[in-house]
């Protein structure tokens, strides 16, 4: 039994002695890098400076992955070690669902959260303008997230509007009229009911007639002509 334990620790000696070989990112989930490989590698040596040739056994991989989810654009990031010295670390991106152009310019992620705006990619979502406070953002949140959820909404909605009230407006693409929502409450109905007034008046020919369709009241559409 000596024998054994001896080996054992031994070799978890000389394991723990090994250097890191080299460092691989990975990235999981969308193709479009936000944040590259480059700036997740810079996050890491940050830590410890150059990470190849460093003792396997000083590395603290809890600080690694704390390291790369500072950052405002890592949703999640694992940090591990290969059995051959390779370092690996696997990074999810934030997605961004919207983009605020008010006071500052950022975008809101899946989940209702700030992130910044990337060097390297810009996303192809809808607008945010008027009185949003990145320190609240749940009511357009969760426009911008029906809008992500519903084909329809996906398709025609280009902007989300937010006034002194808290009041949502919507413009739709290739259409001159603004659509008040109000607030948030009852949505589903309301999204319903943009649906049904859009596809009459699109199969009438008449959705430029009017410069407002209002969906504040209840199985109303109240429209305000040219």
């Amino acid at each position: 039994m000596s024998v054994v334990i001896f080996l054992f620790a031994f070799a978890s000696a000389r394991n723990g002695a090994r250097l890191v070989k080299a460092s691989h990112v990975k990235f999981i989930g969308e193709n479009n890098l936000f944040i590259t490989n480059q700036n997740v590698s810079k996050l890491l040596i940050q830590n410890y400076g150059n990470l190849k040739n460093v003792p396997k056994e000083i590395l603290d991989l809890n600080q690694l992955e704390n390291a790369l989810k500072s950052n405002p654009m890592i949703k999640s990031a694992e940090v591990y070690l290969a059995i051959d010295g390779t370092l690996y670390a696997e990074v999810a991106q934030k997605n961004p669902i919207a983009r605020v152009s008010a006071n500052a310019s950022y975008y809101v992620d899946d989940e209702g959260h700030y992130m910044p705006l990337s060097d390297n990619y810009s996303a192809r979502v809808p607008l945010i303008t008027g009185y949003v406070d990145r320190n609240n953002l749940e009511d357009v949140y969760t426009v911008a997230n029906k809008i992500r959820q519903d084909e329809f909404l996906k398709k025609n909605v280009i902007e989300i509007q937010k006034d002194e009230n808290h009041h949502i407006f919507l413009k739709l693409r290739h259409c001159s009229f603004t659509v008040n929502l109000g607030k948030t409450t009852f949505l589903d109905k309301k999204i319903n009911n943009l649906k049904a007034f859009y596809q009459k008046n699109l199969h009438d020919k008449t959705l430029n007639n009017y410069t407002r369709v209002n969906l504040q009241f209840d199985n109303q559409v109240v429209c305000t002509k040219i």
